[in-house]
């Protein structure tokens, strides 16, 4: 199959490939009351009923979803487990509990998939984070060894050594997290709609949330009918601007990715090497990573690559030979010149949910503090989304403290111009400079106090 006959319509990922039928739920059609409304069936929505439905079995808890559980980021991603809340600090003992925090995340994801029996694609091998000049190297290698001496697991390998593991052309050298990974987001959420139901939640698909109402009691408005609950949930991540929240802090960024057919063994050792994650230092960060299958997923790489749709409108279709099609193939040739002439399988794209700051933000707010949201993961959704579902849980029980020293605790994300800065304002900086607009822009202070009004 020659590369412009393909067509990808209908931008399914690659992690559906394999991955165990799943029944939708029915929509919802009549009125209901509950005591939580969770909007969003992604990691965020799906963790957050979990630890709600199991901390707290008393509870009423219904999950809205607006196509299918997954339908967004969760399952359109580049599959890469991360260390850290995506914003770089000068301040390494931050950056330890960072990395503590996030593996200790993973480690209870794992705990989570065997506890139930899962059968969920995870590959926890390790990720390399590539450095592509000499003096990026020599500050890579510099920092990694100040947090080695700190406790963390990393390790520097200088470019002489690298083509064992990692044959990517121009790496001057690589930063290696062994705690990092691969999952399958569409096997985890697919694999715990069913928990999730019999721990008592309610599953609604193909219901959008089109109006929120706050106060003491939560009034949330359907096409076909009216939910009331006591406390609701935004776990709707880059379409979160649509219910009027977060619009000037949460800048949703499509993000494009392509993934190769399984490849041969002895090709993929001799074109790529052994390792299983890589992402490199550049301003329109590149990252790549390959599913048990022995697929190549790469994303990133130009500014092609990325996007911002007028009005934060996340709605995308793709063909394998649009322009970031083409500039992803090219970016995947460019550091594995051996892989340029593969046969790409799948092309698809998903909003990230961008801040300011480069991180996330988890918390309480409203004039009845019961509202409660974590989005903004800025790339690192997959270990933050599903950790978000145990600070939700603990908020919703008023045990802040365990959560009070992150950066993401109560942080309300704004600064972002309104249109038609926005748009110009991104494509005329992206295509002069090659970077984000967004990229180390704010330093973050947590929030004093949940009451807040929302709809900024």
């Amino acid at each position: 199959m020659s590369w412009s006959s393909q067509t990808f319509d209908d931008n399914q990922s690659v992690w559906l490939a394999g991955a165990a039928p799943d029944q939708p739920a029915p929509a919802l059609t009549r009125d209901l009351q509950v005591d939580v409304a969770i909007i969003g069936g992604g990691f965020t929505g799906v963790s957050t009923a979990y630890e709600l439905s199991r901390r707290l079995p008393q509870l009423g808890i219904a999950l809205f979803e607006g196509k299918r559980l997954g339908n967004g980021a969760s399952g359109r991603s580049g599959g890469m487990m991360l260390n850290g809340i995506a914003a770089d600090s000068e301040d390494l003992q931050q950056v330890v509990r960072e990395h503590q925090l996030t593996t200790a995340a993973m480690d209870d994801l794992q705990r989570l998939i065997d506890r139930h029996g899962l059968n969920v694609r995870m590959r926890r091998e390790g990720s390399y984070k590539v450095s592509t000049t000499a003096a990026e190297a020599e500050y890579a290698h510099q920092r990694v060894e100040k947090l080695a001496a700190l406790g963390l697991p990393l390790k520097f390998i200088p470019s002489g050594q690298l083509n064992a593991v990692l044959r990517a052309r121009g790496a001057a050298g690589t930063v290696v997290d062994p705690t990092e990974g691969v999952l399958n987001g569409v096997d985890l959420i697919r694999g715990l709609r069913p928990v999730l139901q019999g721990q008592g939640v309610a599953i609604y698909e193909d219901t959008p949330i089109t109006r929120i109402a706050e106060g003491k009691v939560v009034h949330l408005q359907t096409a076909n009918a009216q939910i009331t609950a006591k406390a609701v949930v935004l776990a709707t991540n880059g379409y979160t601007p649509r219910l009027g929240y977060f619009r000037t802090g949460i800048l949703p960024v499509i993000s494009h990715v392509i993934a190769t057919r399984p490849l041969p063994a002895e090709l993929l050792a001799s074109a790529f090497g052994s390792a299983t994650a890589f992402s490199d230092d550049q301003a329109r960060i590149a990252y790549c990573s390959v599913d048990s299958e022995r697929r190549v997923l790469f994303g990133g790489g130009s500014n092609h690559a990325y996007g911002y749709h007028y009005g934060n409108r996340t709605a995308s279709s793709v063909t394998i030979d649009d322009v970031a099609g083409r500039a992803l193939k090219a970016s995947l040739g460019g550091y594995f010149p051996d892989l340029a002439g593969v046969e790409i399988g799948y092309r698809w794209c998903g909003p990230l949910g961008l801040t300011l700051a480069r991180h996330c933000a988890m918390g309480v707010m409203g004039s009845h503090a019961n509202v409660y949201y974590a989005l903004g993961y800025s790339g690192h959704g997959i270990v933050l989304a599903n950790l978000a579902g145990k600070v939700l849980a603990d908020l919703y029980q008023g045990n802040h403290d365990p959560w009070r020293k992150y950066a993401f605790y109560m942080y309300r994300p704004g600064g972002i111009p309104p249109e038609p800065l926005r748009w110009v304002g991104y494509h005329a900086f992206t295509k002069a400079t090659g970077r984000s607009p967004w990229k180390n822009a704010e330093k973050s202070a947590p929030a004093a106090t949940p009451t807040v009004p929302a709809g900024d």
